[in-house]
């Protein structure tokens, strides 16, 4: 049911400054940027292969990477795996007492279909499942 990590997501002040140390000094170029006004971001996607790296900027102070940052400061939010039935795997997971942070699909960045589980049943690491829109 996962095919592979898709995203690992980093919170970040500025967007602007991270794009300077993964372009400039690690030559990586940014595949897309995007605004998610649901979720009231701003995304840099860097793509590495089959996996890329989301870096997440907030676009207003009620952003829950807005959040975040106050909590946490800088650095990894969530690591994304890309699953072939999102629903199902939600199904299963929950069945099996993972709590689950959206019990249905949402749209997220790209289109995808979305969910997270809660890092309360996954070892304190918030966990995404995304299902590409191709598919």
């Amino acid at each position: 049911m996962i095919r592979k990590i898709d995203h690992i997501a980093i919170a970040s002040k500025d967007i602007d400054d991270v794009q300077g140390f993964f372009n400039r000094l690690l030559g990586i170029e940014i595949g897309e940027r995007e605004t998610v006004d649901d979720q009231k971001i701003r995304t840099d996607v860097y793509s590495l292969g089959e996996s890329n790296i989301e870096i997440m900027e907030p676009t207003a102070d009620e952003s829950p990477i807005s959040k975040f940052l106050e909590k946490r400061g800088e650095g990894i939010h969530h690591i994304c795996f890309a699953v072939d039935d999102i629903e199902q795997m939600l199904t299963e997971l929950k069945s099996s007492g993972i709590e689950l942070i959206d019990e249905k699909p949402r749209i997220g960045a790209g289109g995808k279909r979305i969910a997270f589980l809660h890092p309360k049943s996954t070892h304190g690491v918030l966990i995404e499942l995304s299902e590409s829109a191709e598919e």
